[in-house]
């Protein structure tokens, strides 16, 4: 039998797709990614860019404050004075004090729920877990209100109900307890939140490991310390960072109460105070100063703990 060999100079041409192709799959990712990169740097970048620029300047009224404003290139000036305002960082040293008693708490109690919900102990599962997520999907402002109307002794019915059973009055509040009321509002709002998070971790982990501990012997309380708790840390440590993060932007919870208690002032929480200075006092440029500030915070603290939870896991 002949065999025939063809040269290289004489095989077929390759059958290129022509370039106007290879130009649009090559563009297609980006075209994907476009709407996010558009809203990301209208609603994200360009507010802090702008936020640094204003705080850079500052304005002054002539006339004992009745003149007409001038504005005027302040460089530095303005984070100075934020370092040396009393009322900034006793508001930060309060969310700090709120975020060490409030953050275990509900982290505590989020893995509490989503270790129960991934048992075989409870049923009714998916109920549960809606039960749980509602808080979280009720506005902040409304959560605040709903809880305002417990917390006002002249209409909460938990405070009435103390009344007639000769248990005195409860002050939620007061100086001593209304940082704490608003910590339960917080909690009750995003427990579920964090545990429908941690759930889903718990529900990613091989079924193996489980049944592979069953034959060693392990109850399902060992399972749970010593299984499932180690294997979900990095969801722990994610909601750790959002619960840092909103710590030190809690806003909602005081400005809706402040209407009810004289014991939230304008400089309750740091947020509060760059919001009452801006739309207050109209000092837009030392508001964005603080804004400025109050992000780097919030930013070094996350950051902390992240590398301190990283460093423990030997990463």
């Amino acid at each position: 039998m002949d065999v025939k060999i063809t040269s290289l100079d004489h095989a077929p041409p390759y059958a290129k797709r022509p370039s106007r192709t290879l130009r649009r799959e090559a563009l297609a990712p980006y075209l994907f990614i476009l709407p996010f990169a558009v809203l990301f740097l209208l609603f994200f970048i360009v507010p802090i860019v702008y936020a640094i620029y204003q705080s850079l300047f500052r304005s002054e009224r002539n006339g004992l404050g009745l003149g007409a404003a001038t504005v005027s290139f302040n460089g530095l000036g303005n984070y100075v004075d934020v370092f040396r305002d009393p009322n900034f960082f006793s508001g930060v040293g309060r969310v700090l004090l709120y975020g060490i008693v409030q953050v275990p708490v509900m982290l505590a109690l989020a893995l509490l729920l989503a270790l129960l919900l991934d048992s075989t102990v409870v049923r009714f599962k998916p109920l549960f877990r809606l039960a749980f997520f509602v808080p979280y999907a009720i506005p902040g402002i409304i959560a605040a209100l709903l809880w305002g109307y417990l917390y006002d002794p002249s209409l909460s019915p938990i405070v009435k109900g103390f009344s007639s059973l000769g248990l005195g009055t409860p002050d939620f509040l007061g100086p001593q307890t209304v940082l704490w009321s608003i910590a339960n509002i917080s909690t009750w709002a995003w427990t579920g939140y964090n545990m429908l998070i941690i759930f889903a971790a718990l529900q990613a982990i091989p079924t193996e490991i489980y049944e592979s501990a069953r034959i060693d012997g392990c109850s399902g309380w060992r399972v749970a310390l010593h299984i499932k708790v180690p294997l979900v840390a990095p969801a722990l440590v994610l909601t750790g960072i959002f619960s840092i993060i909103g710590t030190l932007q809690l806003f909602n919870e005081p400005q809706v109460l402040s209407a009810i208690s004289n014991n939230i002032s304008s400089s309750f929480t740091p947020n509060f105070y760059a919001y009452y200075t801006a739309f207050g006092n109209n000092n837009y440029y030392y508001a964005a100063a603080m804004a400025v500030v109050l992000a780097l915070v919030t930013f070094v603290f996350s950051f902390g703990f992240l590398r301190v939870t990283q460093r423990q896991a030997g990463v």
